[in-house]
């Protein structure tokens, strides 16, 4: 049995995804220990573990005691990864999910951890860097589980449902957009004969800048921000041949345009 103040000191996370792997690389570099990944991948699952230096089981029902579980699945699996859990009395169970309700967790201890970060498989991060966003549904568990996050990042901030669903699409926007950006900004490269791997420089000094000041929007650069209409149309001659990238540069120019007059 698992006493409701103590402090959490064993984990099990369930999971084989991108969460997964990097909640695992982290635990297994923590002052917790790391008891067990449990997931249904035969091939992801062993080689998470593997890399959080514990055991791997394929059947939630049969996971290991632990402290706390951590349920690192995509969101729609959320509710049913958690309900086929057998978790001891006492023992928290939470999810890492942005857009996820705690409610979707069974049981009365309950929390959420949601690491706001991007994540590859393969690739490290240093989790103290991390921001983690945390909620419990009672005070004890918000106690235990924020000394938990607190063990593995800097940053440990309370966040309800309807805050961390802003935090998630202020990440839509800032990393999968911009991202999706870089890659359009790559195949334009390819298409004239150049390599991609010119963006590089353009777009790490980008990431940097905005990253460093106190609004990105105040260290804008380029023909939108300039109102530079002359630049504007050559370019949207470039892309007259397709029509959704020519939505998106005219609504981003718009944008840009508005909010530049605003500073």
């Amino acid at each position: 049995m698992t006493n409701r103040t103590e402090p959490i000191r064993t984990v099990a996370v369930v999971g084989s995804g991108n969460v997964a792997e990097a909640l695992a690389r982290a635990l297994g570099r923590s002052p917790f220990e790391l008891v067990e990944v449990c997931a249904r991948n035969p091939v992801r699952g062993p080689e998470v573990a593997r890399i959080g230096g514990c055991a791997w089981c394929a059947d939630p029902a049969r996971a290991a005691a632990a402290d706390l579980y951590l349920v690192a699945v995509s969101d729609r699996a959320v509710a049913e990864a958690a309900g086929a859990l057998r978790v001891p009395e006492g023992a928290v169970v939470a999810h890492t999910a942005g857009c996820v309700p705690l409610e979707a967790l069974p049981g009365a201890q309950r929390a959420v951890v949601y690491p706001f970060q991007t994540f590859t498989a393969g690739r490290e991060v240093d989790f103290a860097e991390v921001p983690l966003l945390v909620e419990a549904s009672a005070p004890d568990v918000a106690a235990r589980i924020t000394a938990f996050a607190r063990g593995l990042s800097r940053t440990v901030l309370p966040a309800d449902a309807a805050t961390r669903a802003r935090v998630h699409l202020a990440g839509v926007f800032a990393c999968n957009f911009a991202n999706h950006l870089f890659a359009l900004g790559g195949r334009m490269l390819r298409q004239a004969g150049l390599p991609e791997g010119l963006l590089g420089p353009i777009v790490a000094e980008t990431a940097a800048k905005a990253a460093a000041a106190d609004d990105p929007a105040a260290v804008q650069t380029g023909p939108a921000v300039r109102g530079d209409r002359a630049t504007q149309e050559r370019h949207l001659a470039l892309l007259a041949g397709d029509p959704l990238l020519e939505t998106i540069y005219r609504t981003i120019t718009q944008s840009i345009w508005e909010t530049s007059k605003k500073i």
